[in-house]
């Protein structure tokens, strides 16, 4: 086949997860156009946004796996990433404008006595060049106009954040392990202002999510290449849906239930085996009111409420 009637190729049924390595400089809209162009995908998403100044895991969700990617984006994620200390900027990072410097610059003892005001549940006022909504637009669209919006503190849960290294009295490497909805931007912003002094990110890269690390990953180039040379060997390189759903509770199902659950019918509890019902959350005791994987032979079958007794269908997945 001719390289362009292999652009013009009809767009295929694929489903599956692609960990993506993202380069800096393109956008995670972009990112995913270019992953479902590549391969020929029918349909696709990603499960949590990142910035274009950052490098890193962004997950694709290709076909069915789109239902699951609302999931994933309140998984775990871990960061690496570079304050530059002495200046701070209206987007809190170094495609900003410098809006404050100082002379003052913390050194690592400083800097490693701060981390802990940031560990666990805490308050953190997102930055104003987010794309959170304010005044019925979103606070990017404001900062862009000069009116960037002074957003309301949210609570954010940061569960470890160390410094890796010094290179420089004028850059700190950090990590951080944190959940849905914190900013690192925010992180070097309030750091800085906490050492009295001023900060930004000069460099983010997300090297986890979920399950999924850095060993998942792969590059957009080669990814790029080998869908140009090898169709079927990229494709290959998705991930089971699975995958992805692993810390959520479970329902081994019958095939008959698999069956009746695809065509939106519920099923009784009742009647079924106790052994029949497994959480793969040791600590949880019960299932009901729970939303869940229904798992037929260990392959999914879709989401799941189970409420007064009974297996309700949610969203089914049809591989």
């Amino acid at each position: 086949m001719s390289a362009s009637a292999s652009r013009r190729a009809a767009p295929e049924a694929v489903s599956g997860w692609i960990a993506l390595d993202k380069p800096r400089g393109v956008s995670s809209a972009k990112a995913v156009y270019q992953t479902r162009r590549l391969l020929r995908a029918a349909k696709a998403g990603h499960a949590g946004t990142l910035d274009p100044l950052a490098d890193g895991i962004l997950l694709i969700a290709l076909g069915e796996a789109t239902k699951a990617a609302g999931f994933l984006t309140a998984s775990d994620k871990i960061y690496r990433f570079t304050i530059r200390w002495g200046a701070a900027t209206d987007t809190d990072d170094q495609e900003g404008r410098v809006i404050r410097l100082s002379a003052s610059r913390p050194s690592p003892s400083d800097i490693d006595a701060a981390l802990p005001r940031f560990i666990g549940v805490i308050l953190q006022r997102p930055p104003a060049f987010s794309a959170i909504h304010c005044q019925g637009r979103r606070a990017y669209l404001l900062a862009r106009q000069g009116r960037p919006p002074r957003l309301a503190p949210r609570e954010a849960r940061i569960f470890s954040l160390r410094r890796l290294s010094s290179p420089s009295s004028e850059r700190t490497e950090l990590e951080m392990r944190c959940g849905s909805g914190v900013y690192v931007r925010s992180v070097a912003r309030d750091l800085g202002e906490a050492l009295e002094s001023a900060a930004h990110v000069e460099a983010l890269r997300r090297i986890a999510l979920g399950p999924f690390g850095e060993k998942d990953a792969i590059p957009l180039e080669e990814l790029a290449q080998e869908a140009r040379e090898n169709l079927p060997a990229a494709r290959a390189r998705l991930l089971p849906l699975e995958k992805a759903l692993s810390d959520m509770p479970a329902l081994a199902v019958s095939a008959e239930e698999a069956r009746a659950l695809r065509q939106g019918q519920r099923r009784s509890l009742r009647c079924r085996p106790a052994a029949a019902a497994a959480s793969r959350r040791p600590a949880a005791s019960s299932l009901e009111g729970a939303t869940c994987l229904a798992l037929h032979d260990g392959k999914p079958v879709g989401f799941v409420e189970i409420a007064d007794g009974e297996i309700s269908p949610k969203r089914i997945f049809h591989l």
